[in-house]
């Protein structure tokens, strides 16, 4: 560990005023107001705190974390009430370890800032976790940093990543294929199981930092695994940002610039893909769908969107899905010819068209589970939980009666009861089902009817059949009836069977 509390000229993002003409300028004290001011600014314009917040900072013990802790006291101290929470990681890698605890743990005392010490074994970690050593360590950092503010009751906790970073990151997403939302880099504000994690460095230089934390003597740790480039953001940062910069000094700044527009922008796409989901799409029994007409007028960057918002829904713990799935989606949706297919998106996930009607699940495709319920006579309610219904009996003495039972919305069939042959039998669908469908001689497959009606095969499954007790189908409901036990002027009790949503 190296641990510097030498004194070198302050180099800050925003540059300096010109003193007026007759005064003596004070370059530290200067300087170091403007940076906090530049942390001011960017806390209002971000909502990062309010007054008489508690806000918990990681410090590390390098210099960005050692600047952050001291620009917030001086913020809390000069400028707003904040309660401040120091909190540090110790990840157990290297030996120098335990002296960077012990570095962050003075420091908070001289400041009279609460201390919060974790102490983890990560190499065996990693074992347990599969995890690499940046991601291992990552997790239990942050699992930490959010219990740390919640046992204190803190709104948020402070992270000191700082405009190098932001281009760090925004060139790696860069380069691996991101779309808007990885190109907004880090966000000045996000929020993480319940807790804000803020970042008010976003817009300063690290060199501002470093000088900052060695003109006004404070020390802070140098951890050389920075300095490997076996480490992807490491190489990125020591040799694929130098190399760039050699074309384009201002790179790093171009950068940063474009995290923040991409940012806005990209919350405003979310915010439209709202409304477009809220206005096009369904959700009913575990799937989400949408008719194709309605996507085809919604442009085609709402439509990718559109697309990513429905899979998060369904599963919102799964990485981001590729481009090229995306678009084999839309594009699918997009067919203006009737037709129908299935596409597996991994993770569990399926999309199908059938028809104009696409249906997004959360499970792979499979058959529905077959069912058979007995009934000897009515009885007032039947729950087929299988598929989410239930089919509804009523006994009425004439035809005008049973009409007037009739439930609004339930899909029903009017049946004489003194014909028809108990006991029914309520059941899933089996191949080569045929009825003898009213108004029609001889009988048809169900299987051509639910072709002829364009019913997706995704609903078929859903739908059940009613049999009576010499095995005729006798209603398929919302699709068929059959002649059996038909109403008439000779019919003394009429039996109406509704099926409606459990």
């Amino acid at each position: 560990m190296i641990i510097h509390t030498d004194g070198m000229p302050i180099h800050a993002v925003i540059q300096p005023r010109e003193a007026a003409a007759g005064q003596e300028r004070k370059p530290d004290m200067v300087e170091w107001n403007e940076l906090v001011e530049s942390v001011m600014e960017a806390a209002a314009e971000h909502g990062l705190w309010r007054p008489g917040d508690a806000i918990v900072v990681a410090v590390s013990g390098g210099p960005d974390s050692v600047a952050l802790l001291h620009v917030l006291h001086e913020i809390s101290r000069s400028r707003m009430p904040l309660t401040l929470i120091c909190a540090h990681v110790n990840h157990g890698f290297r030996a120098e370890s335990a002296q960077e605890a012990e570095l962050v743990r003075r420091m908070a005392e001289e400041l009279g800032i609460p201390f919060e010490l974790a102490e983890f074994d990560i190499p065996s970690f990693m074992k347990e976790s599969g995890l690499g050593p940046q991601e291992a360590a990552r997790e239990k950092r942050y699992r930490f940093l959010i219990d740390t503010a919640r046992r204190h009751g803190a709104r948020s906790v402070a992270l000191a990543h700082h405009a190098g970073d932001q281009a760090e990151t925004v060139l790696m997403r860069l380069l691996r294929g991101s779309g808007l939302p990885g190109l907004a880099g880090m966000r000045f504000k996000r929020t993480e199981k319940n807790v804000e994690l803020i970042r008010p460095f976003l817009r300063i230089n690290k060199a501002a930092l470093v000088d900052a934390c060695r003109r006004r003597g404070y020390p802070y740790a140098e951890d050389p695994s920075n300095a490997q480039t076996k480490y992807r953001r490491n190489a990125v940062r020591l040799e694929v940002l130098p190399f760039l910069l050699g074309y384009s000094p201002r790179l790093d700044r171009s950068l940063t610039q474009l995290a923040e527009i991409a940012g806005a922008e990209n919350d405003f796409m979310e915010e439209a893909a709202a409304g477009c989901f809220a206005e096009i799409v369904r959700q009913e029994q575990g799937k989400y769908t949408l008719r194709r007409e309605a996507f085809a007028a919604v442009p085609s960057a709402l439509q990718r969107r559109l697309i990513k918002l429905i899979l998060n829904y369904l599963s919102a713990d799964t990485p981001e899905t590729d481009f090229p799935k995306i678009e084999a989606v839309r594009r699918g949706i997009l067919q203006d010819m009737p037709t129908a297919w299935s596409l597996d998106l991994g993770r569990g996930l399926t999309c199908l068209r059938q028809y104009n009607t696409i249906y997004f699940l959360s499970a792979p495709l499979d058959h529905q589970a077959s069912y058979a319920y007995r009934l000897p006579s009515p009885q007032p309610r039947l729950e087929l939980e299988e598929i989410g219904k239930a089919l509804v009996m009523t006994l009425a003495e004439s035809e005008n009666e049973a009409i007037s039972r009739r439930v609004a919305g339930r899909l029903s069939a009017r049946f004489d009861y003194n014909e028809l042959v108990f006991p029914l039998t309520i059941r899933s669908r089996l191949p080569g089902d045929t009825i003898k469908v009213m108004g029609l001689n001889g009988s048809k497959k169900v299987k051509d009817i639910y072709i002829d009606d364009k019913i997706p095969s995704t609903e078929r499954s859903r739908i059940p059949l009613v049999c009576d007790g010499l095995g005729n189908i006798v209603w398929i409901p919302g699709i068929r009836r059959s002649v059996h036990a038909a109403v008439g002027d000779h019919t003394a009790s009429v039996l109406l069977l509704s099926l409606e949503d459990l």
